[in-house]
């Protein structure tokens, strides 16, 4: 859904980029950073209910991930091994900001119903990444949906830093809305894949 905002973030980001590619980081270090930072923050902050704190963290380190597509573009060092490890790390770093939104919901926000919800956006999130991967290694196309990783994120890191603020509700309604959303996002690929391979007979 958010896919139409890519070429205004890459204008955005190239000045970045170009700054970075006269330096010897690497897009697999950025990735690897943005990784450890996002995953250290969601499950040092979340769990102990530093829930605005932990967002700010979060979505630093979302946005400096965002950043090795664009340096390896500029570096000219894109490559099947960097698309896998961002792929890869990018299950880490979901699967931290949700687990750790479960955790708090055990700890401090004392409700099981909540945490088992926050669980099940973490594994779903798997599933609708885990179907376009699955269905790409079979020559399918698994790119619909209502929910890709940007919209989860989205969602769920606004309703954690709203929660953090003060505002009443609003975590407990966006993980909801976020897990029908992840569940209809993987049917659209299930059912996508399977009439692409059907239509070939």
């Amino acid at each position: 859904m958010l896919n139409a905002l890519r070429p205004a973030l890459a204008r955005v980001l190239n000045p970045a980029a170009q700054a970075l590619a006269r330096t010897p980081i690497t897009p697999n270090a950025i990735t690897i950073i943005g990784t450890i930072g996002m995953s250290a923050g969601a499950l040092a902050l979340f769990p102990t209910g530093e829930l605005f704190a932990g967002t700010m963290v979060c979505t630093f380190f979302v946005l400096c991930d965002m950043l090795d597509g664009a340096l390896a573009r500029v570096k000219g060092t894109s490559g099947p091994f960097g698309a896998f490890l961002d792929s890869t790390l990018d299950r880490v770093a979901d699967a931290s900001v949700f687990g750790g939104l479960t955790l708090w919901f055990m700890l401090g926000g004392k409700s099981h119903l909540m945490a088992g919800v926050a669980l099940y956006c973490l594994v779903a999130g798997a599933l609708v990444s885990y179907a376009k991967a699955r269905a790409e290694g079979l020559g399918a196309k698994a790119d619909v949906g209502i929910a890709e990783r940007t919209e989860r994120l989205l969602i769920g890191l606004t309703a954690a830093g709203l929660c953090g603020l003060g505002v009443p509700y609003v975590l407990p309604i966006g993980l909801w809305i976020l897990a029908a959303a992840s569940t209809v996002t993987f049917g659209q690929r299930v059912l996508a894949v399977r009439r692409e391979l059907n239509a070939r007979g």
